[in-house]
């Protein structure tokens, strides 16, 4: 379980989050809406760690994320995180980025992570693409490569920071199929998003955010189709 008390984020004198209390279940999807500027991402970085936070808590099965003795590198191999861009090493073929992390990180022999890199990429649809290199991919295969060299760490969790506002409309699809077979499979999922479609289909739940507070909560067809804050209602028509 993630669970978030009154976690509060300031960059110099711009507070960015003010007072977010969230948790997330195991196995739970929760999509993360609100307009530019109001914390969805800020959020996601200080659940991983990248970003410390000034006040509050974040803790992730029992371990708390910005306690000074805990080992983060750790704790991150639980998180999986896929971010707007892919990232990918340009000099690797798919299937040795993917193979990387397990190999450095976790210290399996180069025939092991091979082994579970080949696996993810055909998980993720892309599992005849091993010795490709990634300037010849479509951003969608991209950013499903991305998504392979997460799951190769066995995370417990994802974190999805808008994996698809940098591709092209027609390249959308491939990547938010993939990210619906996880959630079916029962993976926990926080998904920053402005893919309305997916939050409402795919989310057990959908948080709303607005200038650095969740002003809006629940299940995701309800808060979609019925919302009770104005800003939410404001946004929706913007988006829709």
């Amino acid at each position: 379980m993630i669970e978030l008390k009154n976690v509060r984020k300031s960059f110099g004198a711009l507070e960015v989050l003010k007072g977010i209390d969230l948790k997330v279940e195991n196995g739970e999807v929760l999509s993360v809406i609100g307009a530019s500027g109001s914390g969805k991402s800020t959020m996601l970085y200080c659940i991983n760690g990248l970003e410390p936070i000034q006040k509050g808590s974040i803790t992730i099965d029992g371990i708390t994320v910005n306690n000074k003795s805990t080992n983060l590198n750790k704790l991150r191999e639980k998180i999986g995180m896929v971010f707007q861009q892919w990232n990918s090493f340009p000099h690797l073929t798919a299937l040795e980025n993917v193979a990387l992390a397990p190999r450095v990180v976790k210290g399996l022999s180069a025939k092991e992570a091979k082994e579970i890199a080949a696996k993810q990429l055909e998980h993720v649809g892309i599992g005849d693409k091993l010795d490709v290199y990634p300037s010849a991919l479509s951003g969608g295969q991209q950013q499903r490569l991305a998504i392979a060299r997460a799951l190769a760490m066995e995370p417990t969790y994802m974190l999805f920071d808008e994996a698809t506002s940098a591709l092209d409309p027609e390249l959308v699809g491939e990547v938010l199929d993939t990210m619906r077979m996880l959630a079916k499979e029962g993976m926990t999922m926080i998904v920053v998003t402005h893919e309305m479609g997916f939050a409402r289909d795919v989310s057990d739940r959908v948080a709303f955010f607005h200038e650095g507070k969740v002003e809006e909560i629940g299940p995701a067809k309800k808060v979609l189709s019925s919302p009770k804050s104005e800003h939410l209602q404001k946004f929706l028509a913007k988006v829709h």
